[in-house]
């Protein structure tokens, strides 16, 4: 697995080959590209536990970056060794000393530190170095690993990359890692079945065999597996079927059970008393399993709180279809495209539905989108703002207006109609509203700091020479 800044390292998204020749032995190495940014970190998870050895890239100008650890702790996670290629060493400030000290403080210490980690400088722009990279990774393959493999038991690996292809149908990009698999066998991939039709190598030429460490481009599934998932091969289509169908049908529970959120009576009395929680239901489309993984990873740890919820009821591979739609429409849930498109009367049907469909090709775009439905969902902020604050100095009693306050405006003002609170020693004795206020002989809308007013309180008597009336404004805050 390559990852980190790979910078030119790798020259295509999926698998492909390099063969090289160390102390007379011919070596074939396979190559396995993953993203450096934060919301493919499931890719970087996955190619970690589906190599032997892991390739950490690092830029010589930049240094260590945060995705360059979360990399590195894949590969420790994985127990595989680490090969580090210190990149881009021909641009100006570039600094390889640098890097090998940064990564001595996650134990990666370099072979010429006294350590067992061999940092290999290389720069993939100018193709400085690359046979020593190549070197590197088939001696410590040597050093560290027993790599063997039986060649003529039924075949057996992981799906790398998976994608519908407009021509071919559905395509999977997978790696043997035992057995050797064959044109005609009958495979299962996930919850994807079918007989193998062809097999495409790294070279885009067609071989009859794929044999161990090999990835090829699989045709002839009935359907696009995920990302990550297992492939074998068995005895025939039967069989096949009835084990997608079993993975299928463990796949939905699991699903349900992830989506469906059973509560405590504790948990909906709380959820009763602060409103009905807000949800934002979305079904995700995109050209390939590992972007749809990774955009929905992303999507769901944006974090707004309790307040509102986001849940993926469905995901897939390839074009918007009239069932995404139909889906969407029953509930009530928006659709995202990740470079792909609506296709026959699926647009004319979300029109006529009401669907909102979104289409994205740069994954930042789709979670800065969403990110700010969600924050449009949440139920506004309101902080009390302190108007003002009056003594009652005098007591009148009217046959029209009740009891009337004579009060001094200490502070701020007294508003008529505001929200209003009586302070007695400091304590709260009533929460009301100002139901009229006059200033000497004349209604008066408000009476400022330093002047004297006649004010009486909504649905309240009950005053003393020396209370407090305080108003207030509840106030919309906006949130971070």
């Amino acid at each position: 697995m390559v990852a980190g800044e790979a910078g030119g390292i790798t020259q295509a998204i999926g698998a492909y080959q390099v063969r090289t020749e160390v102390d007379g032995k011919k070596r074939r190495i396979t190559f396995i590209d993953t993203p450096g940014h934060e919301a493919f970190t499931a890719m970087r998870a996955r190619g970690a536990k589906s190599t032997d050895i892991a390739v950490l890239v690092v830029a010589a100008d930049d240094g260590v970056m945060p995705q360059t650890i979360e990399a590195l702790n894949h590969a420790k996670a994985a127990d595989v060794p680490v090969v580090v290629a210190v990149n881009k060493i021909d641009k100006e400030g570039a600094d390889p000393t640098k890097v090998r000290g940064q990564l001595t403080e996650y134990g990666l210490i370099p072979e010429e530190y006294g350590g067992d980690t061999m940092f290999v400088d290389v720069s993939a722009k100018a193709e400085l170095g690359l046979d020593g990279l190549l070197e590197a990774i088939v001696l410590t393959a040597d050093a560290a690993l027993d790599l063997r493999a039986n060649p003529d038991m039924p075949a057996q690996g992981v799906a790398i990359e998976a994608h519908l292809d407009k021509g071919r149908g559905p395509v999977a990009t997978v790696l043997v890692h035992r057995g050797t698999l064959r044109t005609g066998d009958s495979i299962v991939a996930g919850s994807a079945f079918g007989r193998v039709r062809a097999l495409i190598n790294d070279q885009g030429g067609t071989v009859d065999e794929a044999p161990p460490s090999m990835p090829v481009q699989v045709l002839g599934l009935t359907s696009v597996p995920g990302a990550g998932d297992n492939f074998l091969v068995v005895e025939d289509d039967r069989m096949a079927r009835q084990i997608a169908e079993k993975r299928e049908a463990r796949q939905r529970a699991a699903m349900l059970a992830k989506t469906t959120r059973r509560k405590t009576l504790d948990q909906l009395f709380e959820q009763l008393a602060k409103g009905e929680a807000e949800e934002l239901r979305l079904i995700l489309k995109g050209d390939s399993a590992g972007a749809v993984e990774a955009l929905e990873d992303a999507l769901l740890q944006i974090d707004v709180g309790e307040e509102v919820e986001l849940r993926v009821i469905d995901r897939g591979v390839g074009a918007i279809t009239e069932t995404n739609v139909t889906l969407a429409a029953a509930s009530d849930a928006v659709i995202i495209g990740f470079n792909v498109r609506a296709q026959g009367k699926a647009t004319q049907l979300a029109d006529a539905e009401g669907v909102d469909v979104r289409y994205y090709s740069v994954i930042y775009a789709a979670i800065d989108e969403v990110e700010a439905a969600l924050k449009g969902m949440l139920k506004p902020i309101f902080e009390e703002k302190v108007l003002g604050q009056a003594e009652i100095r005098e007591i009148f009693k009217s046959s029209k207006f009740g009891t009337i306050a004579g009060c001094m405006v200490l502070s701020g003002l007294l508003r008529r109609n505001a929200k209003a609170r009586l302070l007695r020693d400091g304590v709260v004795v009533a929460e009301t509203s100002i139901a009229s206020l006059r200033r000497e002989k004349d209604d008066a809308t408000e009476v400022r700091e330093g002047f004297e007013c006649g004010t009486t309180l909504a649905n309240f008597s009950d005053i003393k020479k020396g209370d407090i009336i305080e108003t207030f404004e509840m106030v919309e805050k906006p949130r971070d």
